[in-house]
């Protein structure tokens, strides 16, 4: 397939499932349950956060996560007591625990306190892509006291990481294309800075299309195949995640 032809073929995939019925099996359906931005964007950043493994799992686990916060993130975020966070320490998902939960809560307490909230921690970066800020944006959220084991939990470009989760968040919020799946309600960042969250799935896809080449999943690949991406659409690179996902994921292309 040369660029054009791969071109099309993407841009059709991207129309199949680019579709709110992506909604119902996918993560994305957890935020959907708020309307208040603030719960929207924490919902998903927790979310994101446990969002590898079984999607079933992920999906039952964040819906727990909104349980155990009164399914008012927001509101707990800013009025929790000490006694509230107890309540959390009886949460796992594979390796982020009770433990990781609770600095969350105090961390994004702190960012919605003295930075003006998730959004404006990664506002107005003036990057092509938001690698860097989210390195930024890891020390900003860990910059209150904490326990080592939950870094581990917030990716870091810096170090080589695809940040996959982050970049999964990212689209949430940035991406508005009136197609029902992605929020679209960060309006400080522009899709063109957007970076395909790269996982097993999307990564075997663009290898077998030609659109990466490194083996690994990592920090070098995301830019190779970001460099494929804005080939294709330097707008709205971030669309064919639909695309490669879908073709992973569904089709077992």
């Amino acid at each position: 397939m040369n660029l054009t032809e791969l071109k099309v073929f993407l841009d059709e995939k991207v129309v199949e499932y680019n579709q709110p019925k992506f909604v119902e099996s996918d993560p994305i359906q957890i935020p959907y349950q708020f309307e208040q931005k603030e719960d929207i964007e924490i919902a998903a950043f927790l979310t994101a956060t446990i969002a590898w493994g079984n999607r079933k799992m992920i999906n039952n686990n964040a819906k727990r996560m909104m349980n155990l916060l009164g399914n008012s993130p927001y509101d707990f975020v800013m009025q929790h007591t000490e006694e509230d966070l107890e309540s959390l320490h009886s949460f796992v998902h594979r390796t982020f625990n009770g433990i990781d939960f609770v600095f969350f809560i105090k961390a994004l307490k702190n960012i919605y306190e003295h930075h003006g909230g998730l959004e404006a921690v990664f506002a107005n970066s003036k990057a092509a892509n938001l690698q860097h800020t989210i390195s930024e944006f890891k020390n900003v959220f860990f910059s209150i006291p904490h326990p080592e084991r939950t870094r581990k939990h917030v990716s870091d470009p810096k170090k080589g990481s695809a940040a996959k989760r982050i970049n999964m968040f990212l689209r949430w919020m940035v991406r508005n294309d009136t197609k029902g799946v992605d929020f679209g309600i960060w309006k400080s960042l522009s899709p063109s800075q957007l970076s395909c969250p790269l996982d097993v799935h999307s990564g075997n896809v663009a290898r077998k299309l030609g659109l990466l080449k490194r083996k690994q999943n990592d920090g070098k690949a995301l830019l190779e195949l970001d460099t494929a991406l804005r080939k294709l659409d330097p707008n709205d690179p971030v669309k064919y995640d639909f695309a490669l996902f879908g073709l992973g994921v569904f089709e077992k292309f």
